[in-house]
């Protein structure tokens, strides 16, 4: 069958309106409590309380508005045409943080500068290589169940891109983009986490910042001065929270003590002003985002958008999951923000790009 015929749309029913709607409500969500958390931030260091919130709806919102659109009306498998050319861009866009292109900031270089704007094209990676990564296994049966002809050639494509991220240093970005593209290859994911285990020691070992995360977490009162402060403040405001929160905009941890209010450490925000009940609906919206998201693929007959879309769903999950854990004291600090909530125009962009293609999938189940 000629490729331009087998991707020809077919008439789609109407999209997972549950999904639907838990996207818009954690971008909404995200939107007011950005106006909280940023404001005293931005009020002190640019004059305007409103910055970071107009900032993230300049380059993130409206951007990833069309985006999503575009993921929600463009017949989902044409994407696979184009997944190779997108993937090799982002990879030249990540090498380029490197060069006089490159923002440094906050311990790494993740950034990268093309005079219009700013963007981070690890974040941007995450859309490209699951397009990628769906078409290239989908393309062959295989490359699904063979070692030499499959496995193989996934752990070194897989590989190739971890390193660039690790040595900006991304370490977390890598390790959610491992996880899940192992989730999308395989139906159980346990050998790899080994492999990925054993490779994220070695980084942590030879990482001073990296190892001082981890025995922060292993002993948060042992230097509350310098590493311990974060997650000591965070479970402090958690705590103050109770079940209903100090009340919106009444957060005052975020004003001293909170190193990343709009970013990783949001949720604490959330925790403290929202108290139990705004915790629990965060956490419940990404759970029904999980389980829509699973649902939409196993009821993908097309392996291209079934694997998509186990992987999209599995890293916003997981790094969902990540960034609540870490500011909770259940893991180490990451640095990984909230997806569709933190400050981040790229991530958010990408996000609200990648639920727009998975709404188009859900239009197409058997």
């Amino acid at each position: 069958m000629n490729h331009r015929a087998s991707i020809r749309r077919p008439t789609g029913g109407a999209p997972d309106y549950v999904f639907l709607g838990t996207v818009l409500a954690l971008t909404i969500f995200g939107i007011v409590m950005l106006t909280s958390a940023s404001s005293d931030l931005a009020s002190s260091k640019f004059g305007d309380s409103s910055y970071f919130v107009m900032h993230q709806v300049r380059y993130g919102l409206l951007p990833g508005v069309v985006g999503f659109l575009i993921g929600c009306f463009a017949y989902y498998r044409r994407w696979q045409r184009f997944a190779a050319p997108l993937l090799i861009l982002s990879i030249v866009f990540l090498v380029l943080v490197f060069t006089g292109l490159g923002v440094p900031g906050k311990g790494g270089d993740r950034w990268l500068n093309l005079g219009a704007f700013t963007f981070q094209p690890s974040e941007l990676l995450k859309l490209t290589f699951f397009i990628y990564l769906a078409a290239w296994i989908s393309r062959s049966a295989a490359r699904g169940s063979s070692f030499v002809q499959g496995f193989l050639p996934f752990l070194m494509l897989v590989g190739g891109v971890m390193v660039l991220l690790l040595f900006q240093p991304a370490t977390t970005v890598a390790v959610l983009i491992f996880l899940s593209s192992v989730l999308m290859y395989f139906t159980s994911g346990a050998a790899a986490a080994l492999v990925v285990s054993l490779v994220l020691s070695v980084f942590i070992y030879i990482s001073p910042y990296r190892m001082a995360r981890v025995l922060t977490f292993l002993d948060p009162t042992a230097d509350t001065a310098d590493t311990g402060d974060h997650i000591n403040q965070a479970l402090i405001a958690i705590g103050s929270g109770g079940w209903t929160g100090v009340g919106f905009g009444q957060s005052t941890t975020k004003l001293y003590y909170l190193p990343e209010p709009i970013g990783d450490s949001i949720f604490v925000v959330i925790a403290e002003e929202l108290g139990f009940l705004g915790s629990f609906f965060v956490i419940l919206a990404f759970s029904i985002f999980m389980w829509r998201g699973l649902r939409i693929a196993r009821h993908t007959a097309d392996s291209f958008g079934r694997i998509f879309v186990t992987g999209c769903t599995c890293l916003i999950g997981l790094q969902a999951f990540v960034n609540i854990a870490a500011v909770s004291g259940l893991m180490p600090l990451t640095g990984v923000p909230l997806p569709f909530v933190s400050y981040g125009g790229t991530a958010l962009t990408v996000f609200l790009t990648m639920s727009g293609i998975m709404v188009n999938v859900s239009r197409y189940q058997s």
